[in-house]
């Protein structure tokens, strides 16, 4: 980036049009939108660092970014009841890009029926018939242009460059256990197996610091400053007029003649309107914070997809545990990757997956599983470790859960992290879609497409047969799919945070645009409706000012 971008030549303190805090997902779409006119100034800040590691771009590098001391967040929540009393890991990016520069790259917005439900719940203009022209201008498609489809957007999304015979076999398998094949999860149905689609161009991951901040360089009008933590939205007379962050020079201060939108996240958005004083009274008066707006409901509705997995020893040495153990294989898929941006450094790492319904009277997918080319022993704050033998894995993911957790501040320290809560597994709904995504991994796994390859069961193993073992296994090994929403909820009752054009309610001048404004989490992948709802913002943003 220019030197404006990367650091603001001295500009930072000063007054802007507009100011956006957090450069994640939605954020750079935000602040790209905003500033591509020409007409507003545009400062955008982020807490984290640049996304200049190698990791970030190469695309089987997540997992060398899933514990990163720097570039993550590394949040971990309460101990949940369901979870035996674990607690859940939860990675979250820190750096431009935000969690789009470390996250698994699937390509996926959910149904229409997510956002029609949405407008049902009184969100006027998120029905799909009004976001799929949002998801459309986000897109660069591969396959072209078409009714579900952009084509010359910012957001690169290509299919899968790298394809694998135990991949392939288990999309046979779903098929032969009664799920069709789908070509295209974000088309005409969702519901299938096959290859995801990827945020992945020229063998590169294409975060949304990449699609929408890269273009920007040399946008007089646009600031973008990293290591620039905000702490605190100045508010006056009822109205956001600039905010306070902390720099590696110390505490600074911007102004905004129009409006600030926070995009920090589902835990950094409500953590940040709690410390201006925007939340529950109880609560920020027990944190010693004054009361600037009593809104109840700032940090409610916390929800995530959840999922376990099932894994296997393989019969082939070609999976990625393999890749991992061996320093010749890496030596060779580093050439690869090198020479030609081919071969296994450039596949995601999710591969592939089916979307199906655990109940054939749900009138959408209810279950996602995901296809991974390795097994893991374990998957937490200390990282992600493979078997000892080659292995793959299924992983069932609820889509639709009826656990709400909560996120607060455990301290007014604005540095400290927020105080992150689930109810995951709570409720027969929540346990019974679990035990049918186990029983369902397993159904495809013995189907004849999958006898070549498995050798054993390994996770849980063949002792975890009955209901309450698969039950026990699933509170002792399962896991946030790390999709939480939800904390700033979009709506129009007494439940919501913001309303439809994600204007805070009751300060003038604040909006909040990113995944913590979806009233329902979508069934899939946030990360491509959370730039949607960067894009939705951006025009809403501009639409009032033309009419101000």
């Amino acid at each position: 980036m220019s030197r404006a971008c990367q650091r603001g030549s001295g500009m930072e303190q000063g007054t802007f049009d507009y100011i956006v805090t957090g450069a994640g997902s939605a954020g750079c779409a935000v602040a790209a939108r905003l500033s591509e006119t020409g007409r507003y100034r545009v400062l955008l800040l982020e807490a984290g660092g640049r996304d200049n590691d190698p990791w970030i771009h190469i695309p089987v590098g997540y997992h060398k970014l899933f514990t990163h001391d720097t570039l993550n967040w590394r949040f971990e929540s309460e101990p949940v009841a369901g979870l035996n009393g674990r607690t859940s890991y939860q990675p979250r990016g820190k750096m431009l890009g935000g969690t789009s520069s470390l996250n698994g790259m699937v390509y996926m917005r959910g149904t229409a029926a997510d956002y029609d439900g949405w407008r049902q719940k009184g969100c006027v203009g998120w029905d799909y018939a009004s976001v799929l022209p949002f998801f459309r201008k986000s897109e660069d498609q591969e396959r072209g242009e078409s009714e579900f489809h952009g084509r010359g957007g910012p957001l690169k999304v290509t299919d899968a460059r790298y394809r694998h015979e135990i991949i392939d076999a288990i999309i046979s398998g779903a098929e032969q256990a009664g799920i069709p094949r789908n070509p295209d999860f974000n088309g005409a149905t969702q519901e299938g197996a096959g290859y995801y689609q990827a945020t992945v161009g020229e063998g590169k991951r294409w975060s949304a610091a990449t699609a929408y901040l890269k273009p920007a360089r040399g946008r007089k009008n646009l600031v973008v400053t990293s290591q620039a933590h905000t702490t605190r939205i100045l508010i006056e007379n009822g109205r956001a007029v600039g905010v306070e962050y902390r720099t590696p020079r110390g505490l600074e201060t911007a102004r905004a003649r129009a409006e600030v939108i926070v995009s920090g996240g589902v835990y950094g958005s409500p953590q940040l309107l709690l410390l201006s004083g925007i939340g529950p009274g109880v609560h920020l008066r027990e944190m010693g914070i004054g009361v600037v707006h009593d809104l109840a409901t700032v940090g409610q509705n916390l929800h995530d997809h959840f999922n376990t997995y099932v894994a296997w020893r393989s019969t082939k040495a070609t999976t990625f545990n393999d890749l991992f153990r061996s320093p010749m294989r890496q030596i060779s898929a580093g050439v690869q990757y090198m020479l030609g941006r081919n071969g296994p450094l450039t596949t995601i790492g999710t591969i592939a997956g089916i979307l199906t319904r655990t109940d054939p009277r749900f009138d959408r997918p209810d279950l996602q599983i995901n296809t991974y080319l390795w097994s893991i022993e374990t998957r937490d704050r200390n990282g992600m470790h493979p078997h000892k033998w080659p292995g793959f894995s299924m992983s069932p993911v609820h889509l639709r859960p009826d656990g709400r957790g909560q996120v607060s501040l455990k301290s007014p320290d604005p540095l400290a992290p927020p105080k992150i809560e689930f109810k995951f597994l709570e409720t027969a709904h929540d346990i019974d879609a679990m035990l049918y995504g186990v029983r369902l991994a397993r159904k495809i796994a013995a189907q004849p497409a999958l006898a070549p390859f498995i050798a054993e069961e390994v996770v849980p193993g063949p002792k975890v047969q009955t209901e309450a073992q698969m039950i026990d296994d699933i509170r002792n090994r399962g896991v946030s799919n790390l999709h939480p929403v939800g904390t700033c909820r979009m709506g129009t009752g007494a439940d919501a945070v913001v309303d439809p054009r994600l204007r805070v309610l009751g300060v003038k001048g604040l909006r909040v645009a990113d995944a913590s404004i979806m009233p329902l989490v979508v069934g899939g992948n946030t990360n491509a409706p959370s730039i949607m709802i960067g894009e939705k913002c951006a025009a809403m943003v501009l639409e009032d000012a033309k009419g101000a």
